[in-house]
């Protein structure tokens, strides 16, 4: 293929490889699993829990108080919001999960009302919705695939009805390569003057192509940071629109997210955090959201679109090579694409082939049809190959891999 002249990080493989000690020793090719972390990343973790050795837990969180708001401020910069609409999770599940609780706390959804998701959405996200439709009497409609196999924005459209209290899509299924048209969503949500919640799942698009919480029209965004972020494990985080903010209760609250404000006579009462802290638990890993801070700031300073191209640069690349391996089916849909590619091989089993690769030190991932049921027995697929490249992935480690492939 050679790199796309219009690829802006082209001439800059050997720096984006020199800033990731990792790609000296495998080739990393599971980013949709968990991204290959910079070296600033890992050493902003060491640095603070050094400190935290050297004087005490509390007292390091205090000498790093501006650092931590910092991040909140990064993370809402490429979101294009403020920082105060930021809430910290463990994991980009329990911040999804957290959006859910407060809905649920508040009020919005109840027996009678429904929640839309789309055909090939994440289990994880699917299985919370099936405990309510028992435990509720919540309705749960799947939205079916368009022309293109990304979600059908205009069957969606109209399946809004007044019943309809939650919106819950993911951008870009772990899955199948698509990345769904979800501003789309939004404006569709605003034509038909819908009240309903709108919650995306960015876990896989987060730190890989840009997000702007207004352009999608979203009331909650919740992502990890071990992506394509390239932060580390146990991060995550919320972003909420000022309607969620103002409208909702999350539950349950603790210290950080409100303070016991009167007791006696009159009953207990308390007085939550007008910021998005409301969402977050007190415990945390501070060296971890430092981490996650640092990868953050070192997407912002590559810049997300060029990021995005790169990607998309070396993903287009992969679907063609292997593609022309006989039997080989590249699984992918969607007018635009993730830099997720899956494909499976006629006669061969999955995970042999990443036996296989593994072997050689190239790491990619399966993903089986328990990830995203419905997607996978609508579209006749018990499992797939998952490869998802980033920035520092060069041409020869893709040929590398296309030559194993072919070989297994």
């Amino acid at each position: 293929m050679g790199s796309m002249t219009s690829d802006p990080l082209a001439d800059q493989i050997d720096r984006l490889r020199g800033d990731t000690p990792g790609t000296a020793h495998v080739t990393h090719l599971n980013n949709a699993g968990a991204g290959l972390a910079p070296a600033v990343v890992t050493d902003t973790m060491v640095e603070h829990l050094r400190l935290e050795a050297e004087i005490g837990g509390y007292e390091a969180q205090a000498a790093a108080e501006a650092r931590i708001s910092a991040t909140r401020d990064s993370i809402g910069r490429m979101l294009g919001t403020s920082g105060s609409s930021i809430a910290f999770a463990e994991s980009a599940t329990a911040a999804w999960d957290r959006a859910l609780q407060a809905l649920l706390n508040s009020g919005q959804l109840h027996h009678g009302k429904e929640v839309l998701v789309a055909s090939s959405e994440y289990a994880s996200n699917v299985l919370p919705l099936i405990q309510l439709q028992r435990s509720h009497g919540i309705g749960l409609r799947f939205v079916p695939d368009g022309p293109d196999g990304a979600l059908d924005v205009e069957a969606l459209a109209h399946m809004l009805t007044e019943r309809t209290a939650l919106v819950a899509l993911t951008h870009a299924p772990s899955q199948n390569g698509l990345i769904n048209d979800l501003p789309a969503v939004g404006n569709a949500l605003r034509h038909a003057n819908s009240p309903a919640w709108f919650l995306v799942d960015a876990c896989q698009t987060a730190g890989q192509i840009p997000l702007d919480m207004n352009e999608l029209g979203c009331d909650f965004l919740s992502a990890t940071g071990r992506k394509f972020l390239r932060g580390p494990r146990g991060t995550g985080f919320l972003a909420l629109s000022q309607r969620a903010l103002t409208a909702l209760e999350p539950f349950p609250l603790d210290l950080n997210s409100a303070s016991w404000s009167a007791t006696g006579e009159g009953g207990e009462r308390f007085t939550m955090v007008d910021t998005a802290t409301r969402f977050e638990s007190w415990e945390r890993s501070y060296a971890g959201f430092l981490g996650l801070g640092a990868a953050v700031d070192y997407a912002l300073d590559l810049t997300i679109p060029a990021i995005e191209t790169r990607i998309t640069t070396v993903a287009e690349y992969a679907r063609a090579q292997l593609a022309e391996i006989p039997g080989v089916i590249v699984r992918d849909r969607g007018s635009r694409r993730s830099g997720i590619v899956t494909f499976t091989r006629e006669a061969h089993d999955p995970l042999q082939i990443i036996a296989a690769l593994r072997a050689a030190h190239i790491n990619v991932s399966y993903s089986p049809a328990e990830v995203a049921l419905r997607d996978f027995v609508t579209h006749d697929v018990t499992g797939v190959v998952r490869v998802s490249p980033h920035v520092f992935t060069t041409d020869d480690e893709i040929e590398r891999l296309v030559s194993i492939v072919a070989a297994n």
